[in-house]
């Protein structure tokens, strides 16, 4: 049962589905299919009277009576629209007669409760929603207006796909039902901004209101659209559109572009097909073959006689792309799938009983509902229709562009895809540049946004009060980044890595340590070796002299070691430049504090030993005996020990260790060595300084005593330098980071140590190198009772 029109092409794809079922010996073998076509012309009358008709098998229409009629109805074929289609399915359901139905209608007919013997050949409508989505999404079409026919599938249809559309960030900005009327009506649109910005309109419709609804669609357009606007029709129709965009004189002056979802076809017909004359569409034959019936054809220019035999690739490419439309292609696959069917009920039968004839029983219509609800009768008897994993009809789909030329005719071009077979989600591909664009469009997409979108490096923030497509750009926050258009978030980059300045993408961190290489490592580096060398000098000067009585005089063996003490702390140095290692690690604050805790301590012991020298003067004391090396000895062993302890309980509890900060400086990776204890670390200089204390407070209290050589001033005012660096070191080596912090403590190591060498050494060699005649027994005598008067 067809809908209304005049369309010979999709009778003859009827007739030829029929042709190919009754040709071929494995489908229905001795079997001859019949049919009758009735058209409905959109109409419930017609509709009905057309039911009684093959439900009456006798000259009158009287249903529920046999007068010898030989009316054997198996299947209803139909592709009415939804209300027609529902009174064809209660009255049909009365008989149990199956009703195949290939055109897209109203979602309650998926109700098998209502409706147990109608069978779907498309899939539902939801079908389309993810690739609605989907194409919005690959064209950046986020501002969206909605056209619907003023029906209830058509209010259904925006309340089922306008969540959707949100949910995934698309927003419709107009929403607009249009009337099904078949005069110039004119729809009573209010000016709205958003007409303007929306160049995307998705255009819900049945077949019947397709006509009314594109001609309202102008309307609007034409009043409150710019002339240069390029807007996009898309209709989630999935019929062949092509005989209204053609035959109905549309001027599309405003409509640029025209998309649809087209269920995806085979070119089922095959061109070596005789075509059998119809007395029914001889008009068809006449237009399509340039021939006639009548004897005087010849004489006609251009035209020939049919010979009721012409072939199909004889065709025009017009005639034949008809053919092989949507509509044609579900008319087809209808008849194919039904012969499979009566095929499948027929093989049942014999397999259960041996034919004792080879007449063929009768069946009846009820015993084909088992084989047209079968999954495997979807799943191999029609092309690409079949049931999904859930159950469900599902297709495969073309994604279309209708060009529509000025000389009014109708082009389909396939730019995209759906396929759902094989796999649980939505396999979708697009192919921009088979889209036919007007001319003056520049062959650009047409935008169809509230607002521009926000580069990378920029995060959407919504606007209060406003759609969510209506939205600001605020640039991403320190330390975060956005790769895509649009971001809804800025993410934070790695670790080891840092953003650029336009806040797009992550750059590698630079690494840095105080390197031998950079001019702060060139000049900490010289003055260790300069300072290594002077020492060197001064231990070389004080060997070569060792006999002398300034040498001798200040206690030989611990000027020595507090020069080797001196030499190590300079070479010590070395340990904080480079790149840090395990070993490294170690060996600095161990090393730094073991050696300057010797030093100290060497000093300590040459300050005692000069008080007790003073005291041993004094007749009746008893100091004397206490004076020698073993107490000198004594001194630095015994204070050197406590540090040792210190250093080990620190490699046992928390070890220094390499590591990377990477947060410290921006845009840097600081290799540095981690203390492991900063208690440990601070407990190891606090003893250091304990030490410094004490010695500078001996030294201060015996700086006036008298003696030509007495080193109580010198190591006075050597360890008020000392101290007034080490002091100074602590909150400068705290508010300092990466190889600043490391360039610090190297510079009060150098600093302290030189003042050591420059305050209790330096004077002594300007004596014995330029004032060697200071350097004699007698001067040293004499200048000793001098002081002592």
């Amino acid at each position: 049962m067809r809908r209304g029109g005049t369309r010979y092409w999709q009778y003859l794809s009827f007739l030829l589905a029929i042709q190919e079922v009754n040709q071929n010996p494995r489908l229905l073998p001795n079997i001859t299919l019949g049919y009758n076509i009735h058209q409905n012309f959109f109409d419930g009358r017609v509709t009905i009277e057309a039911l009684v008709d093959l439900l009456s098998t006798g000259q009158a229409n009287v249903p529920n009576y046999s007068c010898g009629g030989q009316n054997n109805l198996l299947a209803v074929l139909e592709g009415a629209d939804s209300p027609n289609s529902i009174q064809i399915s209660r009255m049909l359901s009365i008989y149990n007669i199956p009703q195949i139905n290939y055109a897209f209608v109203s979602h309650v007919m998926n109700d098998k409760r209502l409706f147990p013997f109608l069978y779907p050949m498309v899939p539902k409508e939801e079908a389309l929603y993810p690739g609605i989505v989907k194409l919005l999404h690959h064209f950046r079409w986020m501002f969206i207006g909605l056209l619907t026919q003023d029906t209830d599938n058509g209010e259904r249809f925006m309340k089922n796909l306008m969540p959707l559309l949100t949910q995934n960030g698309i927003c419709v900005a107009i929403s607009q039902s249009i009337p099904h009327v078949k005069t110039n009506y004119v729809i009573d649109i209010l000016p709205f901004e958003n007409w303007r910005q929306v160049n995307v309109f998705f255009y819900y419709v049945e077949t019947s209101y397709f006509v009314a609804g594109v001609v309202h669609a102008e309307q609007i357009f034409h009043r409150l659209l710019k002339p240069t606007a390029g807007k996009v029709l898309i209709t989630t129709i999935t019929w062949d559109i092509s005989f209204e965009l053609t035959y109905r004189g549309f001027s599309f002056r405003h409509i640029h572009g025209i998309f649809s979802f087209f269920l995806g076809t085979n070119k089922w017909a095959q061109y070596d097909y005789s075509l059998p004359f119809f007395s029914t569409i001889t008009k068809f034959w006449k237009h399509a073959f340039n021939c006639s019936y009548l004897k005087h054809a010849l004489s006609v220019k251009g035209w020939t006689r049919c010979r009721e035999r012409e072939k199909l690739e004889m065709l025009p490419e017009d005639y034949l792309e008809r053919i092989l439309s949507l509509d044609s292609y579900r008319i087809y696959n209808a008849v194919q799938a039904v012969a499979h069917a009566l095929n499948a009920a027929y093989s049942s039968r014999s397999n259960r009983r041996v034919m004792v004839s080879l007449e063929v029983q009768k069946l009846q219509s009820w015993q084909l509902h088992p084989f047209l609800g079968n999954a495997q009768f979807y799943n191999s008897s029609m092309d690409k229709v079949y049931l999904d994993e859930n159950g469900e009809l599902a297709a495969d789909l073309d994604i279309v562009n209708w060009v529509v030329f000025p000389n009014k005719s109708i082009l389909r071009v396939k730019f995209g895809s759906i396929k759902r077979r094989g796999s649980p989600d939505v396999q979708f591909t697009i192919d921009r540049d088979a889209i036919v664009w007007p001319k003056w469009l520049n062959q650009t997409l047409p935008p169809s946004r509230c607002v521009e979108s926000c580069r990378p490096g920029f995060l959407k923030l919504v606007q209060e009060g406003k759609p969510l497509c209506c939205y600001d750009c605020m640039s991403c926050a320190e330390g975060t980044i956005s790769t895509q258009e649009d971001a809804e978030h800025c993410t934070s980059c790695p670790e080891d890595q840092q953003p650029n300045k336009a806040r797009d993408q992550c750059v590698h961190k630079i690494i840095t340590f105080l390197a031998y290489e950079e001019p702060l490592g060139v000049v900490l580096a010289s003055f260790s070796l300069f300072l290594f060398l002077a020492t060197g000098f001064v231990l070389g000067t004080f060997i070569k002299y060792k006999k002398t009585p300034l040498v001798k005089a200040n206690n030989r063996d611990l000027s020595y070691i507090l020069l080797v003490s001196l030499l190590l702390s300079f070479l010590s140095s070395f340990l904080f430049i480079g790149q840090p290692r395990k070993a490294t690690c170690l060996l600095q604050q161990m090393a730094f504090s073991t050696i300057f805790s010797v030093a100290v301590s060497s000093l300590l012991a040459k300050t005692i030993t000069v008080v007790l020298a003073f005291l041993a003067t004094k007749p009746g004391n008893r100091v004397k005996k206490w004076l020698g090396k073993s107490l000198a000895n004594s001194i630095i062993i015994s204070c050197s020990s406590v540090q040792v302890v210190i250093c080990i309980i620190w490699l046992c509890i928390s070890p220094p260790f390499p590591e990377s900060d990477m947060s410290s400086q921006a845009g840097e990776i600081i290799l540095q060595c981690n203390e492991g204890s900063i208690a440990m670390f601070y407990a190891a200089l606090s003893y250091m300084g304990f030490l410094a204390s004490i010695c500078f407070m001996v030294a201060f209290l015996a700086r006036n005593l008298p003696g030509a050589f007495n080193e109580a001033k010198l190591i006075t005012f050597s360890m008020l330098v000392f101290c007034s660096v080490w002091v100074s070191f602590v909150p400068t080596y705290q508010s300092t980071k990466g190889k600043y912090m490391v360039a610090v403590q190297v510079f009060s190591i150098l600093a302290s140590s030189a003042g050591l060498l420059g305050c209790i050494f330096i004077p002594k060699c300007y004596i014995i190198v330029l004032r060697p005649d200071m350097n004699t027994k007698a001067y040293l005598t004499t200048k000793t009772n001098l002081e002592s008067f």
